[in-house]
């Protein structure tokens, strides 16, 4: 018993730090697929990740609405940024990916 108890903490934490980067790795893949073309650049009013001033009020709406914003569509952003392909864990996962990048 003694032996399987740190076996365990150790898969777990193994577990849980290859599932964080599975999840930055996805929001990183998404955003250049379907986010860059405007984030990158500001095209039509996009904040451009990495701008910290930009981001700050998005960041203090929360990420919740970020990523409802960004499934729905805000302003001239489209539904999805225009990738009706995407799921919405791909979304949240790109969003993710800009506030980190952002912040």
């Amino acid at each position: 018993m003694r032996t399987i108890l740190p076996l365990l903490c150790l898969a777990l934490l193994v577990f849980s730090v290859t599932t964080v980067s599975a999840s930055d790795d996805a929001g990183q893949s998404v955003y250049a697929k379907s986010c860059a073309a405007c984030h990158d650049s500001g095209v039509m009013g996009a904040p451009k990740v990495g701008d910290k001033d930009a981001w700050v009020p998005l960041i203090a709406e929360g990420v919740d609405v970020l990523t409802e914003n960004a499934t729905k569509g805000v302003g001239k952003m489209p539904p999805k940024g225009g990738n009706m392909q995407l799921s919405d864990d791909e979304v949240k996962a790109a969003v993710g990916y800009m506030v980190e990048k952002s912040q």
